[in-house]
């Protein structure tokens, strides 16, 4: 079994920043890809940045310039530091980790979601 265990998340003002933490446990082989998704109320979960095992980032335009997704492999945890945020960066982040456990195949692995509010 694996679990993902995030946080990080919070209230913020417009122009601060917050650090989101992904931590997975369990019966782990390998990790292959790590990324962040979100999803804000009445709309459809979005991937937000992506990195792979060979370090390789992405980004969604929106958040380029301004998020950094990173990985620790010898913690198993990705992080996702979000600076300069704006009102329209609400929304519920998700982490998802693509995870062989032994004796399996890869698999892809949800966090409980942490709620991002960016208000003044």
């Amino acid at each position: 079994q694996v679990q993902l265990v995030e946080s990080g998340g919070g209230l913020v003002q417009p122009g601060g920043s917050l650090r989101l933490s992904c931590a997975a446990s369990g019966n782990i082989f390998s990790i292959k890809d790590m990324g962040w998704y979100r999803q804000a109320p009445g709309k459809q979960r979005e991937l937000v940045a992506g990195i792979s095992d060979g370090g390789s980032t992405s980004y969604a335009d929106s958040v380029k310039g301004r998020f950094t997704i990173s990985g620790d492999g010898a913690r198993n945890t990705v992080y996702l530091q979000m600076n300069t945020l704006k009102p329209e960066d609400t929304a519920v982040y998700y982490c998802k980790l693509r995870i062989m456990i032994w004796g399996n195949g890869w698999n892809d692995y949800w966090g409980q979601g942490t709620q991002v509010t960016v208000s003044s």
